[in-house]
């Protein structure tokens, strides 16, 4: 029979297995709804990568170097689907707009638009130490 501390290190690594499961089928179970199809026959993921397809050519390395630089302070590894979620809106808005390139003005309100209202207070601090004004933008946070 298991005592001593044998028995609370083989509880702790239960709890801490568990936990670890329970954390990524969270994360999993997320990733399936978004590739779930919705009534028009694509899925959110299908729709981010037509918005990054159909816009790839107007972007330019400054506009790339600027969404890098907004999306520094995600985790890493939460960094990659980021950068392609707020590309995607960034995307749909350029389209929407018929824009002949993506410009820095597309670049805030896609991102606005992309984060979730939970996340806007480290937007607006992002935004502030890179000296942007978001004064024009207010309205995006609501």
């Amino acid at each position: 029979m298991l005592q001593g501390w044998f028995l609370w290190f083989i509880l702790f690594w239960v709890v801490v297995l568990i936990s670890l499961m329970a954390i990524g089928g969270f994360f999993m179970f997320r990733k399936f709804l978004k590739a779930l199809p919705k009534q028009d026959g694509k899925s959110d993921l299908d729709w981010q990568e037509y918005y990054l397809d159909k816009t790839i050519h107007l972007w330019g390395q400054a506009e790339k170097d600027l969404l890098y630089e907004l999306v520094s302070p995600v985790p890493e590894l939460f960094r990659q689907v980021a950068k392609e979620k707020i590309a995607g809106k960034i995307g749909e808005l350029a389209l929407e707009e018929k824009a002949a390139a993506i410009n820095n003005d597309l670049i805030i309100r896609g991102y606005i638009q992309a984060t979730p209202k939970r996340d806007h207070k480290f937007l607006r601090k992002k935004l502030e130490q890179m000296q942007i004004d978001i004064a024009p933008y207010e309205h995006l946070f609501e």
